[in-house]
C-alpha cells in the first residue's frame, strides 16, 4: 500500500458504493481510511471488505470515482485539487478496472522504416529499407506501393496536395540509390488495394544517397530541396520538374 502523502496520519470518512452486482457489492457503512491512499490502496480496502462478505472472493483491482471523476492520485491530493471538503463522508464509487485499449497490429513493413510524412490528414507516406514507399489510410490499410528504387528509401515528402488537376497529389522520395523519384497518384480514387505505381520522373545527379527532402509553396509553384550525404544540395522548382 502506498504510504506517500502530505499527512499520513489524517483520516477521511468514506463510503464505498457501486453499481456492480454481488459478490462485488461491499457493505455500505462508512469507514475511516488514511488520506494518503491512492487507487491501489483503495482497491486493497475494497477487496478486504468483499472478502469479509464472502471468503471465496478472489481479489481484483478496481478503479474509483468521486463525483463522476476517476481518482488517479491520493485522496488527499484529489480533494485539494477539486476543492472538496474532507469533513463530510466522502462517497467513493468503485468499478471494474477500465481495460486499456487493445493495440491494433502495427503497419507492417519488410524492413526498417526510415522516413515518414503525415502532413496530409488523409494518409501517411512512409519510406522503408526494403526500397519501397507506401501510402497508408484508415489506420493500417496500405493503399499504394511505390516501387522503383534500387536502394533503401531514406527520405519522403508530400510535395503538394491542393490545387492539383484531377485530384492527383505529387510525392517525392530519395534513396540510397542516389536518385530522387517523383510520383503522382489519386489517394481518393477507388482502386484494388494495394495498388502498385511507378515514378513518372527519376532525377539523377547525386554522388551519394539522398538523405532528406523538403518542399514549400512558392507562389503558384513549389520549391523543393534535396540534400545528399555527399554534401550536394539540389534546389528544384517543381513547376518545371513536375511536367509530364
Amino acid at each position: 500500500m502506498d504510504t506517500n502523502g502530505s499527512d499520513s496520519s489524517r483520516q477521511i470518512q468514506v463510503r464505498f458504493v457501486t453499481k456492480l452486482e454481488p459478490p462485488l457489492k461491499a457493505p455500505a457503512s462508512s469507514i475511516a481510511v488514511p488520506s494518503y491512499l491512492n487507487r491501489m490502496g483503495l482497491s486493497e480496502i475494497v477487496n478486504s471488505l468483499l472478502k469479509s462478505v464472502s471468503s471465496e472472493f478472489e481479489p481484483q483491482p478496481f478503479d474509483f470515482l468521486v463525483d463522476g471523476e476517476l481518482v488517479w492520485m491520493s485522496l488527499e491530493q484529489f480533494l485539494l485539487a477539486k476543492g472538496i471538503s474532507a469533513e463530510r463522508v466522502l462517497e467513493i464509487e468503485y468499478i471494474k478496472v477500465v481495460a486499456p485499449r487493445e493495440q491494433k497490429d502495427p503497419c507492417l513493413h519488410d524492413d526498417w522504416v526510415s522516413a515518414v510524412d503525415g502532413s496530409d490528414p488523409r494518409f501517411i507516406l512512409t519510406g522503408c529499407y526494403d526500397n519501397i514507399s507506401r501510402i497508408w489510410k484508415v489506420g493500417s490499410l496500405c493503399t499504394h506501393i511505390l516501387e522503383g528504387h534500387t536502394g533503401a528509401v531514406t527520405s519522403v515528402s508530400i510535395l503538394n496536395t491542393t490545387g492539383v488537376e484531377n485530384g492527383n497529389i505529387r510525392l517525392a522520395t530519395g534513396s540510397k540509390d542516389r536518385t530522387l523519384r517523383l510520383w503522382m497518384l489519386d489517394v481518393a480514387g477507388k482502386v484494388d488495394y494495394p495498388m502498385k505505381i511507378g515514378a513518372y520522373k527519376v532525377l539523377n545527379g547525386h554522388m551519394a544517397s539522398v538523405q532528406s527532402i523538403s518542399s514549400a509553396p512558392l507562389g503558384d509553384k513549389a520549391l523543393g530541396i534535396a540534400l545528399s550525404s555527399c554534401g550536394k544540395l539540389t534546389i528544384l522548382k517543381l513547376k518545371v520538374i513536375l511536367c509530364r
